[in-house]
């Protein structure tokens, strides 16, 4: 009998090897909400140094965050003249391949060391798709990095580059490449390139681009998209583009929509800062009803809310005029439960019930976030410059990077 169980374990083994925790292949997780996989673990406190380093290199500019799919990590920067899409060894740190091509962007706002790129890449079918900070849209190869195709956005459909340049990170849904372009005088304000090939599936409205990345949520059994643009916010069918409702969302000035909505089944949020406030709104596929509209208790620039069992957690405010605080909210009334004040911006991710903060300043924060009050648990500051690019969280390897470093900090237990 033990030989039998001896054996049988052996072959469970075999046949059913070890699931390893979640991978993060586009911005803010698998499904957009800042959320990790329920298998990713953490640890219940760091060292008195901070987490283990596992890794780290140099990197050129950009704010870009790292996406990471089947232990690939892909780092989407500037290297000199050129936009440089690179996949890395999620667990080395290792160059698999790098390729890029020329750029000659220089922002409006923000002087040379904002001159990289902003979207975070998105990893699909074994594809990369990255945008570029002059609209330049490129398909890579996951495993050879070999380029697929290319569109020159800015140039086919005469948008603008704005402020800091693009920055509304691509979404993959149901085969084609959703992106708020920004081309007003073409109509192509959100377009859809087959992910195939990049040919053009539909394009459509007037709108401006924004800073926010659009999301999928799924009514009626039909894929759509929920994209919040320089000054509204959409609802599109995926496949056609067949646009299902907007309503205004944005204000002219110097002014940016930058955290992508979330989505918590037949319900929705948005919030901005610049005295736009937040919306929250039940919706169907013809329509949308607005629940509360906030300004004074959430205006976020662009950390984007995670919603856990009914509240949501976020930082407050602006990035570039203080205070900004971390907050708690009921999300069915808009009601503040708590608040920290002066807390310093940053942006929030989940997982394992507990909560990574990681501020611009370069301070990391393990916490414990609920509707009665925040328990932080470590903390740690292993970077020194400005963090303004997304983390990104896959099998307890925590990415994170300023303008000219890239870390992989060990956040689970075993590594």
């Amino acid at each position: 009998m033990l030989r039998f169980l001896n054996g049988w374990l052996l072959l469970l083994s075999v046949c059913c090897p070890s699931l390893s925790a979640g991978d993060w292949p586009q911005i803010l997780g698998e499904t957009r909400n800042g959320i990790a996989s329920a298998d990713e673990k953490l640890l219940d406190k760091w060292p008195k140094e901070g987490p283990q380093v596992l890794w780290e290199r140099e990197v050129g500019h950009g704010y870009a965050g790292l996406a990471v799919k089947d232990r690939v990590a892909i780092l989407f920067h500037r290297d000199e003249n050129e936009e440089a899409i690179e996949a890395l060894d999620l667990k080395t740190g290792e160059t698999l391949w790098k390729n890029g091509y020329a750029t000659t962007f220089y922002p409006q706002v923000g002087g040379s060391i904002g001159d990289g790129p902003l979207c975070v890449p998105a990893i699909a079918d074994g594809k990369v798709i990255t945008f570029g900070a002059q609209g330049v849209l490129t398909c890579t190869d996951l495993k050879s990095g070999d380029r697929l195709w290319q569109v020159k956005t800015h140039d086919d459909f005469q948008a603008r580059e704005g402020y800091f340049g693009a920055g509304s990170s691509p979404i993959v849904i149901d085969g084609n490449v959703i992106v708020n372009v920004g081309g007003s005088r073409q109509k192509a304000g959100i377009v859809a390139f087959a992910l195939a090939d990049g040919e053009v599936v539909w394009q459509k409205t007037e709108e401006p681009a924004s800073y926010a990345a659009p999301t999928s949520c799924t009514i009626s059994g039909i894929e759509h998209v929920l994209i919040v643009t320089r000054y509204k916010c959409s609802l599109l069918d995926a496949k056609s583009g067949a646009l299902r409702f907007q309503f205004p969302f944005g204000q002219r000035g110097p002014t940016v929509n930058a955290a992508t909505p979330i989505v918590v089944d037949d319900h929705f949020l948005v919030t901005s800062s610049y005295g736009i406030g937040s919306v929250y709104a039940e919706f169907n596929l013809l329509n949308f009803e607005t629940i509360w509209k906030e300004e004074r208790a959430l205006a976020s620039q662009y950390c984007t809310p995670i919603h856990r069992d009914g509240f949501i957690y976020v930082i407050d405010g602006r990035d570039d005029q203080p205070p900004a605080d971390l907050k708690c909210l009921e999300l069915s009334s808009g009601k503040v439960q708590w608040t920290k004040p002066d807390f310093g911006y940053g942006t929030i991710l989940a997982a394992d019930d507990k909560f990574l903060i990681c501020k611009t300043n370069g301070e990391l924060l393990l916490a414990e976030l609920g509707p009665s009050g925040a328990k932080i648990l470590s903390k740690a500051r292993p970077l020194r410059g400005t963090v303004r690019a997304l983390p990104a969280l896959s099998e307890g390897c925590l990415l994170i990077r300023d303008q000219s470093t890239l870390k992989c900090l060990a956040v689970a237990p075993g590594l």
